[in-house]
């Protein structure tokens, strides 16, 4: 056992503001222009392998349960493997992780072109492997995330961020017109074939790239712990749990669009595969617009405001397009479809990480992106589904039903505003010990000891429980508040943390804005000393037995 005093969070001074950095400046860094460039032109591959995939699955069945299998088939790994990915991010080289699942993708492109060229493709061929490049794309998503603070100094890591953005948007808007147009006039073995050469490039821009591998100690985590503490954090936070509902049940229902537009191109609008590819263009020209208009409209709505009207838009597009439109009216109906998509994209991942502390970040978004594509799967497998039942117009309409119901009972649960203080606040003293301890002991519970006056005990328990998510967050397991028979003013909170390592890193997490909670509680002490901590550690289990 050991004991402390509880020092009082002292206030910390705000970092100075940085001058803002232009929407361009990341790209004068070399190292950010050159990844940022290859990142482009890989998706941009990606983009042209997943329309010849659509059409060619459409070619072979002319099913909407099957296309809609395509769609369900990428998505469905992510939702999968997602949060391992996030975990592997943290502890591996993210270097060399990305050139491995590089040289991975290429492989599925390679074995695409192949079948395709020797007119051995089927569907389930395809469908597989679209699941392993769903795989690949899993892995790969929490690390490019990840890399971003790397390249960049902090004054323009927004900047880096939005660029990010804006390039996978110009990938969707240049990457399936441009497949549409060599499907067309060569064939889905040449389009494989252009996609394999965008990883070629990517991996050679990895290369380039001398990167130090990450420094490690005593406290670095491991797979099953960092796991561990990333899924406790996601319990914990109830701001998290607003932002999954709300990205959960829009992708869903919103999923109907994305799983059933190969079928809207050739069957109600009557077009082939450029028009297709023309029409998935506009939605990345689309949402490149409705990036350089988010602002001023966030500024003007509010979040939750742009998530209502973006819901709206998506339902009206999903009316007009089951309505049998001309051809060249689906074009700009769709460029607005770009525009809702992106601001609940960009809407819902900047929430996610204004409210994510750097420790867990990248099992955070790892999370999100699990919730994210388990919506896009479940939705495309069911809108598929019934598209069979009850045709493709029946379909689009219940969708858009669907998601305008979702819209109007959702918007009551208010996105988190994401300001607070997420920097290590670093105010916990290092615990007194009178040996050594491994890092791998444990249970260990920790006792904080308190003299609350009775006619302050609600208020206390009130900003104790606002504690106690913290403590959960960070690392504790279990916790409790209980009340000395004897001395109803003596109260002790206690919680559990699986490890010595863990607690000497939730030390390590607390952030300014937790200090700011657990000080709310603490006000209410009123003893002559502060509360006083213990340690207390689970005996080895053999000790004591008989030998």
């Amino acid at each position: 056992m050991t004991a402390e005093t509880v020092p009082t969070a002292k206030a910390t001074a705000p970092p100075p503001k940085e001058q803002r950095a232009g929407a361009f400046a990341p790209l004068r860094n070399r190292l950010f222009a050159v990844l940022w460039a290859a990142t482009v032109l890989g998706n941009i591959g990606t983009f042209m392998r997943d329309v010849a995939s659509a059409w060619l699955v459409l070619d072979l069945s002319g099913s909407p349960a099957t296309v809609a299998l395509i769609q369900a088939a990428g998505s469905l790994p992510i939702f999968l493997l997602a949060i391992p990915a996030g975990v592997l991010s943290d502890i591996l080289d993210r270097r060399r992780m990305l050139i491995v699942i590089q040289v991975g993708l290429g492989c599925v492109s390679l074995a695409l072109m192949l079948q395709a060229a020797a007119g051995t493709a089927s569907v389930m061929s395809i469908v597989g492997l679209t699941f392993l490049g769903g795989v690949g794309a899993a892995l790969m998503a929490p690390v490019w995330q990840s890399i971003v603070p790397e390249l960049v100094p902090r004054s323009e890591l927004k900047g880096a961020v939005a660029l990010n953005s804006l390039g996978i948007n110009i990938s969707r808007a240049i990457g399936p017109a441009a497949g549409g147009a060599i499907l067309t006039a060569f064939g889905a073995a040449v389009t494989y074939g252009v996609d394999l050469l965008t990883y070629v490039a990517v991996i050679l821009a990895l290369f380039w790239w001398k990167r130090q591998p990450d420094a490690r100690d005593e406290l670095s985590e491991q797979f099953g712990g960092a796991l561990r503490a990333g899924l406790r954090y996601a319990r914990a936070s109830r701001e998290l749990h607003r932002v999954f509902l709300r990205a959960g049940l829009f992708f869903a229902c919103a999923s109907a669009l994305w799983a059933l537009l190969p079928i809207v191109a050739s069957q109600i609008l009557g077009g082939g595969p450029g028009f297709y590819g023309l029409l998935l263009g506009a939605v990345g020209a689309g949402a490149i617009g409705g990036a350089v208009l988010l602002p001023r409209v966030r500024d003007r709505v509010g979040q939750d405001g742009l998530m209502l009207g973006a819901s709206v838009v998506t339902a009206l597009v999903m009316v007009f397009l089951a309505l049998a439109p001309p051809r060249w009216a689906a074009i700009p109906i769709l460029l607005v479809a770009g525009a809702a998509w992106i601001a609940v994209l960009t809407t819902l991942n900047a929430t996610t990480q204004s409210i994510l502390p750097n420790w867990v970040r990248g099992r955070g978004l790892a999370l999100y992106l699990t919730v994210f594509n388990g919506a896009l799967t479940a939705g495309s497998l069911a809108w598929g589904a019934l598209a069979e039942a009850i045709g493709v117009p029946g379909t689009l309409w219940a969708g858009a039903a669907g998601l305008l119901l979702v819209a109007a009972v959702v918007h009551r649960v208010r996105l988190p505003a994401g300001e607070a203080d997420l920097m290590p606040s670093n105010h916990w003293p290092e615990p007194l010990t009178a040996e050594p301890i491994r890092g791998d002991r444990g249970p260990v519970m920790i006792t904080i000891e308190y003299r609350i006056a009775a006619e302050d005990q609600d208020r206390f328990l009130a900003a104790l429980h606002r504690v106690a998510e913290e403590r959960r967050r960070d690392g504790a397991y279990a916790w409790g508040v209980s009340q000395d028979s004897g001395d109803p003013e003596r109260v002790l909170e206690w919680f559990f943390v699986e490890s010595w390592a863990e607690h000497q890193r939730q030390h390590r997490r607390v952030s300014r804005a937790d200090a700011d909670i657990q000080e709310e509680a603490r006000a209410f002490h009123r003893g002559a000393e502060p509360p006083v901590v213990a340690h207390f550690l689970a005996f080895d289990r053999h000790r004591g037995e008989a030998s």
